[in-house]
């Protein structure tokens, strides 16, 4: 495999868990209930998601 789609994939997988992170600490409140940073982390997430597909898109 490339070492850009390794690192494509890596960057996919570490957004999604901060999405989820996030994502589960928004619904029960685990680290706090700072719910301005949940939803900005998940939007950064979000972002990184959406452009490591699209990156993985352009490498096929």
């Amino acid at each position: 495999m490339e070492i850009e789609k390794v690192i494509t994939y890596s960057a996919i997988a570490v957004a999604a868990i901060i999405v989820l992170i996030f994502s589960l600490d928004l619904a029960a409140g685990i680290f706090g209930r700072y719910i301005a940073m949940d939803v900005l982390f998940i939007l950064g997430g979000g972002f990184l998601l959406w452009q490591g597909v699209e990156t993985i898109f352009e490498l096929r």
